[in-house]
């Protein structure tokens, strides 16, 4: 049985795991990124906690074939240089050369967000397709992309931010600069954000209350008052999947994947989501009068995709 290390590199949190050629992960370890802080220290406690996973494991490096690192920001997967990350306040940080000096076998490097639809491809709900996209509905909206069974990361490894494709263009204001961007309406920020303004304009509505019983506001404030009728909720709610409808058709449009797929913690909500979203990109999808269209589903794998994916970061290349 061959293993590899998948290390997901977050701006809280370290997440290293070791992964088996059935792509299951046997054992994982983490712990606090901790920044702001020198990028030799971040590297170091890589090293730590994928070592920490491997004896966990009952393993030892003799069983490890490689280490994947999936890290915020854009990463050359060539040269295995974070070229600039502004979570990490990284730039040109040579990551993969600084591993070795830690674990001495071979590394690779990739965005998160595209390792995260790797990991989605090779096991989870976009697995056997040859072309995929992967959108994560999040503090942001990350996507990954896979034309011909590869990771797509434009020529200069920046490629796949459909989060800041615009759907409005008089919309609120990004914070990537530019105005009505997908990720100001559906993340998980964005439907925050639509759900206080809600709140403002409906003193009456159940999500107060709902805001009460939760402690704050969530993603899951206006899911739950629409459960119990409130008509302010369900318009919230209305207006998000509309945007994401939106969003997720331009992307389908533009690549015609045989799976997209969307995970994040909205993605809970299940078929009050997914039902009426499927229904709305039906109706606007350029091939809506065709016999063959892009199939849409709720991601398989949660928060180990970013694991799997970088694991097997090294396939990708082959």
């Amino acid at each position: 049985m061959k293993y590899y290390i998948g290390i997901d590199l977050g701006g809280t949190n370290i997440k290293a795991g070791v992964v088996s050629e059935e792509f299951e992960i046997v054992a994982k370890a983490s712990c606090k990124t901790d920044l702001p802080r020198p990028g030799e220290e971040i590297c170091a406690d890589m090293a730590k906690v994928a070592l920490q996973a491997v004896k966990d494991a009952g393993l030892t490096l003799d069983d490890i074939e490689a280490v994947g690192i999936g890290t915020p920001g854009i990463a050359n997967s060539e040269s295995g240089v974070i070229e600039y990350s502004c979570n990490l306040d990284f730039h040109d940080f040579p990551v993969a050369k600084l591993m070795k000096t830690h674990i001495d076998k071979p590394c690779y490097v990739e965005n998160d967000a595209n390792a995260a639809a790797y990991g989605e491809f090779v096991a989870g709900a976009a697995k056997g397709a040859n072309d995929a996209v992967c959108i994560t509905l999040g503090t942001g909206v990350g996507g990954g992309i896979i034309i011909n069974k590869k990771i797509f990361s434009g020529f200069n490894f920046a490629g796949a931010e459909i989060g800041h494709m615009v759907i409005n263009a008089d919309g609120p204001k990004c914070t990537c600069g530019r105005r009505g961007c997908f990720e100001v309406y559906s993340s998980a920020t964005g439907l925050i954000r639509m759900t206080k303004e809600a709140m403002e304009k409906h003193p009456e509505s159940v999500l107060h209350k709902e805001c009460e019983a939760d402690g704050k506001v969530s993603g899951r404030t206006a899911f739950n008052a629409m459960r119990k009728g409130d008509a302010a909720a369900k318009e919230v709610v209305d207006e998000y999947i509309r945007y994401l409808a939106c969003g997720i058709t331009n992307t389908i449009n533009i690549f015609q994947p045989d799976v997209l797929c969307i995970g994040g913690g909205v993605c809970n909500e299940g078929d009050p989501l997914l039902l009426p979203l499927k229904e709305l990109v039906a109706k606007e999808v350029y091939t809506k009068d065709s016999p063959n269209n892009t199939k849409i589903v709720i991601a398989e794998l949660g928060n180990d995709a970013g694991i799997i994916g970088a694991a097997f970061l090294g396939l990708n290349k082959q």
